[in-house]
């Protein structure tokens, strides 16, 4: 199985081809108006399914107005200064500044001066996955309480998080075709999001949770991780599976394990790949292949997570 990850790039001076590339590409209504004769528009974006990465540079002034759009749309402005308002509030982003474009299903306008702005385009689907919410929360929407960053260490640690996503995962032809890659990649961009731009999405410990967290949660979390490490399953699919909330299944095994749901998976995971490394063929296997296939986008951290776990790199086992 691979991923649906498309690669896409767009170069125009037609404001009418750029109207309807815009529009069809992230599926909303809008009005553009570019306030120069000779404006010139790049757009270079990767949709990787469940999430999509992008930069777009301009030449003019662009008036952008958007009626809504169903995905968490996350900008930042790389060389360009851009105007945002929202909800009646209005506000202007430079150069390194990360921000919401707007929140689910709102209208929203911007004014963008000539330069180039990142995009990162997120299913909501994702940011439920990855929430912490207690069990009577679950049917509501998460929403976000600014649509600025918290603080500019949190917009540096988007830049980052984007960064490796756009450097280590879609740039990697392994990587990218592997849904446990690319899953891994969205769950990582919606806890950067919920990390970085204030919101509801995380509640206390209940009573209930506390309970949960017992030794026979983990041992029905294991198995159901067990018989799906080659499935691209999140935290939540691991806590309905033991029948528990999510954070009951993130206390037990913190509890009894001192560890994460996610992070076992990663080491069942690598137990995998070892044994793939082993029965390999070194002249049509690779490590980078073996390693992509169970969920591994960064070879680097991949040779360094087996050395320390099997006392050897990967390659060694492969070649052996």
């Amino acid at each position: 199985m691979t991923s649906t990850a498309q690669f896409q790039r767009f170069d125009s001076r037609d404001p009418a081809a750029i109207h309807r590339f815009l529009a069809t590409t992230y599926d909303t209504d809008l009005r553009i108006r570019a306030g120069d004769t000779g404006y010139h528009l790049v757009h270079q974006r990767v949709d990787a399914g469940p999430f999509a990465v992008g930069a777009t540079s301009q030449t003019g002034q662009l008036d952008i107005v958007v009626g809504g759009m169903d995905a968490l749309v996350v900008c930042r402005a790389r060389t360009a200064l851009v105007d945002r308002t929202c909800d009646g509030s209005a506000h202007r982003f430079g150069p390194g500044d990360v921000f919401l474009a707007t929140r689910p299903n709102r209208p929203f306008s911007l004014r963008w001066q000539p330069g180039a702005v990142g995009l990162c385009v997120l299913d909501h689907a994702v940011l439920a996955q990855v929430a912490a919410a207690a069990p009577a929360r679950r049917p509501g929407q998460i929403r976000f309480t600014d649509l600025g960053a918290a603080t500019a260490l949190r917009a540096r640690q988007w830049r980052k998080t984007t960064s490796y996503i756009s450097d280590v995962v879609l740039s990697n032809p392994d990587a990218s075709a592997q849904p446990l890659v690319i899953g891994n990649a969205a769950r990582m961009l919606a806890a950067a999001a919920l990390a970085v731009f204030p919101n509801t999405a995380f509640s206390d410990e209940t009573i209930e949770d506390r309970r949960d967290a017992s030794t026979a949660t983990v041992r029905r979390a294991i198995a159901f991780m067990e018989d799906n490490a080659d499935r691209d399953i999140s935290a939540t699919d691991i806590a309905n599976a033991a029948a528990v909330s999510l954070r009951a299944v993130q206390l037990a095994f913190r509890r009894h394990l001192g560890t994460t749901p996610m992070a076992y998976l990663r080491r069942i995971r690598l137990d995998r790949a070892h044994r793939d490394l082993v029965r390999a063929d070194p002249s049509r296997d690779t490590v980078s292949a073996i390693a992509s296939r169970w969920g591994f986008a960064s070879h680097s951290r991949f040779t360094a997570r087996y050395h320390a776990s099997y006392g050897v790199p990967p390659r060694e086992t492969l070649n052996a």
